[in-house]
């Protein structure tokens, strides 16, 4: 007789207690570790300090950076750069922001790509854009009628994301290298 196994169900309060850096996407537990390399948090600080900069005169958005997002009991992700547009829920944050960049690594890409981009689009964040450090592209993606559809792909160019109480412009060209 053959035994059906059970994929086991994970809830926010079970990743709660974990020790370490874990996602839960639809009550699965993802690893977080090692830590991200230099290139990739480069890169992080570099959109959170362009997003901050943009945010200066818009008193509602703010930017955050590896702040987890609780989008249900059994989901919660830390993406690299996310922007809001509400206050947040004490010291949570349990509804979806309005811009997210993810820092695409070898690592991530299938995570990023795939479980994450379904999961935003689902969730309803307005704006995605996928970040490629080695290839210097970003990949940027706007929610229409409920689907992602894909804006381009930017290297040296700026774009504005149109969020619902301001508008931010990104210097994608910023993200690759110092400014002298």
């Amino acid at each position: 007789m053959q035994r059906s196994l059970e994929t086991e169900h994970y809830t926010l309060t079970d990743y709660c207690g974990w020790e370490g850096d874990w996602e839960l996407i639809q009550g699965m537990p993802l690893a977080m570790s090692p830590s991200p390399g230099v290139a990739h948090q480069r890169v992080s600080m570099r959109i959170a300090r362009q997003m901050d900069q943009a945010l200066d005169q818009c008193p509602h958005c703010e930017v955050l950076f590896e702040t987890d997002v609780e989008f249900s009991e059994d989901t919660v992700v830390r993406p690299d750069v996310l922007v809001i547009c509400h206050p947040p829920k004490g010291d949570r944050l349990t509804r979806a922001p309005e811009l997210i960049f993810e820092v695409v690594s070898k690592k991530t890409a299938r995570r990023d790509e795939v479980a994450k981009f379904q999961l935003y689009q689902d969730e309803g964040v307005a704006h995605y854009v996928l970040v490629y450090p080695e290839a210097r592209k970003a990949k940027v993606y706007r929610l229409t009628e409920g689907e992602y559809r894909k804006v381009g792909d930017f290297h040296d160019e700026t774009h504005s994301f149109e969020l619902s109480k301001c508008i931010i412009p990104c210097d994608f060209s910023r993200l690759w290298r110092r400014r002298a």
